[in-house]
C-alpha cells in the first residue's frame, strides 16, 4: 500500500470530492468499530470502514488490528467519529489461525516491538506447544519475545525445579524468562525494565494475569480481572477486546488482549516450520538431504541432536505437532 503524507489530499482528478486525510494509530478494536487517535493531535476517535478492505495475499478476520496505522477523514465532528481509508505497510504482525474459519487467520497486533508471552505453572497451566506456537509465530516476524512466569507465589518447590528446567531450554534460544507474582507484586522490576520505551503486546490463556499484571504497570489503567474457576482451574476471559494502553511511567505501550486457548499457525509452509526454531535452523545445514523433514530421513542432524539430548525433546515434539497440524500439544 502506497504511503500518504499525514495531512495529504487527494489529487481531484474527477469530479469527486477531494478527501483531507490523516493518519492515526488503530489503540482498540470491537470489531466494526476502531478507536482512532490522530499520530499529530492525540485526539481519539470512534472510527470504521470506508468499505470491504482487501488485504494482498492474506486472508483475515479482522483487517484492522490494534497497532495499524491508517489513513482517516472525519466523518461526523459532533458525533467524533471518522472514516478509515487505508491501511499503512506493517513491519509486522502476529498471527493466528481464527477460530471461527479455519483457512482465515486473525491479527492479534500489529507494528509491535517486541511480545511478551505470559505463562502459568499453576491455575491455569500453560502448555509447552502452545508456548512454542506463539514463539513461531514471532519468530517469523523477527518479534523478541520474552516468556514471564507469572503467579511465582502459588509454586511449590517441585514447581520451582521444573520452571528452572524450562528456562535451562529456552533462555538459550534466546528467549529470556522471567519469574513474577503479579498478584503479591514481586519482582517487578525486571518487566518493568523490559517494557520501558517499547510497545509491547501482552499474550497467553485466559486467566494467566495479564489484566492484573497491566494493571500494576500502568497507574492510569483499571482492567477489570476475575478469580481463577478451582473447579476447571480455568480462567475467564475478563478482557474481550484487544487494546493498547499508554504507559506514562514507562515511556511505552502495552496492548492488552482476550485470553488465547489454543493458537493455530497461520501463514507459514510445512517446509518452514523448523526455520523458526533456533535449535533447528542453526543445524539444518547438517543434515544429508536439503529438504529434510527431521522426521524419518538418514543422516539427520536435527534427530541426532534429540537423541542427544541437545536439542529438547518437548522442542522437537511441539516441531511435529506443528508439521502435522495438531493444534492440541500439552
Amino acid at each position: 500500500m502506497k504511503k500518504k503524507k499525514n495531512s495529504g489530499k487527494k489529487k481531484n482528478t474527477s469530479n469527486k470530492t477531494v478527501v483531507d486525510l490523516k493518519v492515526g494509530l488503530i489503540t482498540k478494536s470491537t470489531g466494526l468499530w476502531y478507536e482512532v487517535e490522530d499520530t499529530e493531535t492525540h485526539q481519539t476517535f470512534k472510527g470504521r470502514l470506508r468499505g470491504k478492505l482487501k488485504l494482498k495475499g492474506m486472508k483475515v478476520t479482522n483487517p484492522i488490528a490494534v497497532g495499524d496505522l491508517v489513513d482517516y477523514a472525519l466523518e461526523d465532528e459532533v458525533e467524533n467519529t471518522v472514516i478509515i481509508h487505508d491501511i499503512r505497510d506493517r513491519k509486522n504482525i502476529i498471527l493466528r489461525q481464527s477460530t471461527r474459519k479455519k483457512w482465515h487467520g486473525h491479527i492479534i497486533a500489529s507494528n509491535i516491538d517486541q511480545a511478551i508471552l505470559i505463562a502459568t505453572l499453576a491455575l491455569p497451566k500453560t502448555s509447552l506447544g502452545f508456548i512454542d506456537r506463539f514463539l513461531v509465530a514471532a519468530e517469523s516476524y523477527n518479534i523478541p519475545t520474552y516468556i514471564v512466569f507469572n503467579k511465582d507465589d502459588l509454586l511449590e518447590d517441585e514447581d520451582r525445579a521444573y520452571l528452572d528446567e524450562l528456562r535451562a531450554i529456552y533462555e538459550p534460544l534466546g528467549y529470556k524468562c522471567l519469574r513474577l507474582s503479579a498478584l503479591e507484586d514481586e519482582n517487578l522490576d525486571g518487566i518493568k525494565e523490559v517494557i520501558n520505551g517499547k510497545k509491547s503486546l501482552l499474550v497467553g490463556h485466559s486467566g494467566v494475569g495479564k489484566s492484573t499484571l497491566l494493571n500494576k504497570l500502568a497507574s492510569n489503567v483499571q482492567q477489570r480481572t476475575d478469580e481463577i474457576s478451582l473447579f476447571a482451574n480455568k480462567g475467564k476471559h475478563t478482557t474481550t477486546f484487544a487494546e493498547m494502553f499508554e504507559l506514562t511511567e514507562h515511556n511505552g505501550h502495552l496492548i492488552d488482549t482476550p485470553g488465547i486457548k489454543e493458537l493455530g499457525i497461520m501463514g507459514i509452509d510445512e517446509n518452514e516450520i523448523g526455520h523458526f526454531f533456533p535449535e533447528i535452523r542453526d543445524v539444518i545445514q547438517e543434515c544429508k538431504y536439503n529438504n529434510c523433514t527431521h522426521t524419518h530421513e538418514p543422516q539427520c542432524k536435527v534427530r541426532e541432536l534429540v537423541d542427544e539430548g541437545t536439542i529438547a525433546i518437548s522442542r522437537y515434539l511441539s516441531y511435529l505437532s506443528m508439521l502435522e497440524g495438531d493444534d492440541n500439544r500439552k
